[in-house]
């Protein structure tokens, strides 16, 4: 299991933006390409979770100091 690597702001931010695609997704129907906006589950499970896989691989943290 990936430990906590996304700080506060971060999560909220993630919530926000993924929240917003999904939202756009169901929507939008009419939208061409709107499959693309589905990308929003991976700022809301990283948001909610508090752990990005992606950090991790670069050694990056949004966490303050522990």
């Amino acid at each position: 299991m990936l430990g906590k690597n996304v700080g506060n702001f971060d999560r909220k931010l993630r919530i926000a933006v993924g929240a917003a695609l999904l939202i756009a997704f169901f929507a939008l129907p009419d939208l061409g390409l709107r499959w693309l906006l589905l990308i929003g589950i991976v700022p809301q499970v990283t948001g909610l979770l508090g752990s990005c896989p992606a950090y991790s691989i670069f050694g990056i943290s949004t966490c303050g100091m522990k």
